[in-house]
């Protein structure tokens, strides 16, 4: 079995629109930051940029389609906008979407609970893109979509490790608590599994 090698190749024209896009949001959200004072989520943009930084160093060998590529930068952008835009005496993420569930200690379906969902999502969608092209073997397989599914979802426990730096860096934040967390890494499943059943579907 062979692997696919990695192209020497220059980004194309939409990779260069993608990475503008994503460099000017990012840009934008971190000036914004700072001016309003909002160090929290500094933490989040070092993160992001280490992400971005990843996926352009990668980008010849991974191949990543250009769909993809532009679901990853909306997905940056709604987490920047989360955090950025004021909603009455809170940020976007706080925003209510749907009253589903609401009780004295949570709500679903709330802003951050959606963004979560979308964006482990689309990792999971990004981690069988990777494993069906260096081991295309897998391609079709059980495998190839159960791993990326728990792949997702431990990425989004290391997404709450990185929230619960910020929590020790910055006393006032808008992580939330316990079930805050727990939302969320439901949520990231929630994600996860849609996005992986609908590549089992799609190739079937």
């Amino acid at each position: 079995m062979t692997r696919p090698t990695a192209q020497a190749a220059h980004p194309t024209r939409a990779e260069w629109a993608v990475a503008g896009v994503t460099l000017a949001y990012v840009l934008g959200f971190t000036a914004w930051f700072f001016a309003i004072g909002n160090f929290e989520f500094i933490v989040y943009v070092i993160t992001m940029a280490g992400l971005i930084a990843l996926v352009g160093l990668n980008l010849a060998r991974a191949a990543f389609p250009p769909v993809m590529l532009w679901a990853l930068s909306l997905w940056g952008l709604l987490h920047m906008a989360g955090g950025g835009v004021p909603v009455g005496d809170s940020v976007l993420y706080s925003m209510p979407l749907l009253p589903l569930v609401e009780t004295e200690r949570y709500m679903i379906l709330k802003y951050d609970q959606a963004v979560h969902a979308y964006g482990f999502g689309v990792t999971a969608w990004l981690l069988w893109h990777l494993m069906t092209r260096h081991f295309p073997a897998t391609r079709g397989s059980v495998t190839a979509l159960v791993y990326p599914l728990f792949g997702a979802m431990g990425l989004g426990a290391l997404n709450e490790m990185i929230e619960f730096t910020a929590v020790l860096l910055v006393p006032e934040t808008n992580v939330g608590g316990y079930y805050n967390t727990a939302l969320d890494l439901v949520f990231n499943a929630l994600g996860a599994g849609v996005a992986v059943a609908l590549i089992g579907f799609g190739r079937r």
